[in-house]
C-alpha cells in the first residue's frame, strides 16, 4: 500500500445527548441520520466495494462459472509460492526490525522532556507522509548504482528492509510513545525501589503494559510491509517481488487478469486479519489508561542526558541521512559539480524523447488532482464524522469499520479493480477522474480519523442552545460545530493533498499517458538509461518531498489538541 497509512487515533466515546441524538426522535432527525450514512456508504460502496467484488468474481471465474478450483492452481504455483513466502517473511522482519530500532525514541518521547522536543516529534512524521517513490529514490541514492556510500544494495533484501523501517519509524515512535506517556511513571519506580534492576521492570511490568501499543503499531507496520509497493518495485530490481507488485505484473505486463485477481483477493483476506487484529488491539489501547498525562521531567543524571542525547542523534541519522543525501544528490550534475541543473532539465528533457512524459506538466498535474482528491475526501469524510458522531453506538461501531476498510487495502488492488469494474453504468476507465477519486479512497480514513474526535468533544449544550432558539440540525451544526471543527478538517485536509501527491500504486493502473503525475514520471525517469534522467528523478523526488513536508508543518502548527497520535 502506498503512501497511504492510518492515524492511530482513539475516537471518544459516541455522545450520550445532542440534537440529532435525544428522545424522542423526529422526522427530520431520523432523515438527517440516514443521509449522513448514506453519502459515504454510496460512494464508497461504488468505488470501493463495487470494485472488490467485481475482482473477487473475476478471480474466481472460468469459462462463465466459479469454480474455487483457480484459487488451488494459484497455490499451487511454485512462482507465486515463492512471491507469497517472500512477501510474508520480509513484512515480518521488517516490523521486528522497526519496533526493536524505534523503541528507544518512543521511551525518549515518553519519559522526558527536552528542547526542541515539539520539532523532532514533527520530524519523525516526515518519512511516514513521503511517497513511497521518494523513499526508493532516497535510497537509491545512498546505497544504489550511483549512491553516496559507494554500497550497492539493489536487488538484495537488505535495501529493502532498511527501506521500510525508514518508512514505518514513525508509527512505531508516535503510536508506543503516546500510550508510554499514559504509563504511570510511579510504577517502574516502585519496582526499583524494592530492587528490581532496569531490565526486570522492563521485561515484567513496562513491556506487558506496552503490549496492546506495540502490537496494534506492529500490526500496522506488518501491513504497510504486506502491501509494500512502490519500494520494492524500485528497490527490489524484480529480484524480489511482493505479492502487490506482481499483481501489478500480471495485469500489467502479462495481461493475465485471472491471476492478479486471484493475487488480489488472497491478499485481501491477508489484510482482513491483520486489520481484525490491529483493530483488536486498538480497542485495548482506547480504554486502558484515561488519566491526565503529566508534562514528562527533563533529563538530570550525566546518565540520562546522554542516553536520551545518544537515541536522539541515532533518530536525526536514521531520517536525515537518505533525506539529506537525496537533496544534496539531486544537486550533483553529471559533470560532478554542484548546480542546478537536474532541476532545470526537467523542463527540458521532453525534447530528447517525444513519447517521454513532460515532467512540468506531471507537476501541475500532481497539484490539480490532489486539490480535487482534498476536496472528495473532505466532503466524504467530514459527512461520515458527523454520522459516528450523531449515530448509536451499534451503528457507529459498524459504520467505523466501513469507513476505515479502504485504509487497509492495497492501492493497486483499487486501481485493478478500477479497470475492471467500472464500466458500468457509465464506463468511467478512461476517465481522469478516477484518480483523484483513488486517492481520495485513500485519505478519506485521515479525515474520519482527524476529524470525529474534535466532533465527539464538543459539548451537547451548545447544540441544545441553538435548536433553543430555533436552528435546525442542520442549521445548528454548521453555526456551532463546523466554527468548532475546521481546525480539524484542515488538518485532514492536508493529509489527504499529501497522500494524493505521493500516490503510485493505483496511479500506476489507472494514469494515462497524457495525463502522468509526479510519481510516475518519477519511476519512468529512473528507468532512463543515462545520468541526466537520474538527476532529474532525483530533482523532482525533492520537489515532491517539499510538497509533502509543506504538509506537515501545516499538520503540525494547525492540529487541535486529540487523544491520538499518528
Amino acid at each position: 500500500m502506498d503512501a497511504d497509512r492510518p492515524l492511530i487515533d482513539r475516537r471518544p466515546e459516541p455522545k450520550s445527548a445532542g440534537p440529532m441524538t435525544a428522545e424522542p426522535m423526529s422526522a427530520g432527525s431520523r432523515l438527517g441520520r440516514i443521509a449522513l450514512v448514506a453519502v459515504p456508504a454510496l460512494f464508497l460502496g461504488y468505488f470501493f466495494v463495487y470494485p472488490v467484488i467485481s475482482i473477487t468474481i473475476r478471480g474466481l471465474t472460468v469459462d462463465g462459472s466459479i469454480h474455487l478450483g483457480v484459487v488451488w492452481d494459484v497455490l499451487r504455483n511454485p512462482t507465486l509460492q515463492r512471491i507469497a513466502w517472500f512477501t510474508l517473511w520480509q513484512a515480518t522482519v521488517s516490523t521486528l526490525l522497526t519496533v526493536v530500532i524505534a523503541m528507544p525514541a518512543a521511551w525518549a518521547f515518553a519519559r522526558f522532556d527536552f528542547r526542541g522536543k515539539r520539532l523532532l516529534k514533527a520530524v519523525t512524521l516526515i518519512p511516514f507522509v513521503l511517497p513511497t517513490l521518494v523513499v526508493g529514490t532516497a535510497f537509491l541514492a545512498l546505497v544504489g548504482p550511483r549512491g553516496a556510500t559507494g554500497v550497492d544494495l539493489t536487488g538484495t533484501v537488505w535495501i529493502i528492509l532498511i527501506a521500510h523501517v525508514f518508512y514505518n519509524y514513525a508509527i512505531v515512535v508516535r503510536g508506543v510513545g503516546a500510550y508510554w506517556e499514559r504509563i504511570d511513571p510511579a510504577i517502574e519506580q516502585a519496582a526499583r525501589t524494592l530492587g528490581a534492576s532496569p531490565a526486570t521492570v522492563l521485561r515484567t511490568i513496562t513491556l506487558p503494559l506496552l503490549r496492546p501499543a506495540i502490537a496494534s503499531t506492529s500490526a500496522l507496520v506488518f501491513l504497510f510491509s504486506f502491501t509494500s509497493f512502490g519500494v520494492v518495485l524500485l528497490l527490489g530490481d524484480l529480484t524480489y517481488t511482493t505479492i502487490e507488485v506482481e499483481i501489478w505484473r500480471q495485469a500489467t505486463a502479462f495481461l493475465r487478469l485471472d491471476i492478479a485477481s486471484t493475487l488480489a483477493v488472497l491478499q485481501l483476506i491477508g489484510v482482513g486479519v491483520v486489520l481484525i487484529l490491529y483493530g483488536r488491539y486498538q480497542r485495548r489501547t482506547a480504554v486502558a489508561f484515561r488519566h491526565d498525562v503529566a508534562r514528562p521531567p527533563k533529563p538530570t543524571t550525566r546518565r540520562e542526558k546522554a542516553l536520551v542525547s545518544s537515541i536522539l542523534a541515532s533518530m536525526i541519522a536514521i531520517i536525515g541521512i537518505p533525506i539529506g543525501v537525496l537533496v544534496w544528490k539531486s544537486f550533483v550534475e553529471p559533470s560532478g559539480g554542484l548546480g542546478f541543473g537536474n532541476y532545470s532539465s526537467l523542463a527540458s528533457l521532453p525534447a530528447q524523447s517525444a513519447a517521454f512524459v513532460d515532467p512540468i506538466e506531471a507537476i501541475a498535474n500532481s497539484l490539480r488532482f490532489a486539490a480535487i482528491a482534498s476536496l472528495i475526501a473532505l466532503f466524504i469524510g467530514v459527512v461520515a464524522s458527523a454520522a459516528l458522531t450523531y449515530s448509536s453506538r451499534r451503528v457507529s461501531s459498524v459504520f467505523d469499520t466501513f469507513v476505515m476498510l479502504p485504509l487497509g487495502t492495497s492501492a493497486v488492488t483499487i486501481g485493478f479493480g478500477f479497470l475492471v469494474a467500472l464500466d458500468w453504468p457509465i464506463d468511467l476507465r478512461a476517465s481522469l477522474i478516477l484518480i483523484p477519486i483513488a486517492h481520495a479512497l485513500v485519505a478519506i480514513p485521515f479525515v474520519v480519523r482527524t476529524t470525529t474526535p474534535t466532533l465527539g468533544s464538543i459539548q451537547a449544550q451548545l447544540q441544545d442552545a441553538a435548536a433553543t432558539l430555533g436552528a435546525s440540525p442542520w442549521r445548528a451544526w454548521w453555526s456551532v460545530e463546523f466554527p468548532l471543527v475546521g481546525r480539524a478538517i484542515l488538518v485532514g485536509g492536508a493529509f489527504a493533498f499529501a497522500i494524493s501527491m505521493g500516490e503510485f500504486g493505483a496511479t500506476a493502473f489507472i494514469a494515462r499517458p497524457g495525463s502522468p503525475t509526479m510519481p510516475i514520471a518519477i519511476f519512468k525517469l529512473l528507468g532512463r538509461p543515462g545520468g541526466s534522467p537520474f538527476g532529474a528523478a532525483l530533482s523532482m523526488s525533492v520537489i515532491l518531498m517539499m510538497v509533502t513536508a509543506a504538509a506537515i508543518v501545516i499538520i503540525d502548527s494547525i492540529r487541535p489538541d486529540q487523544r491520538g497520535e499518528l
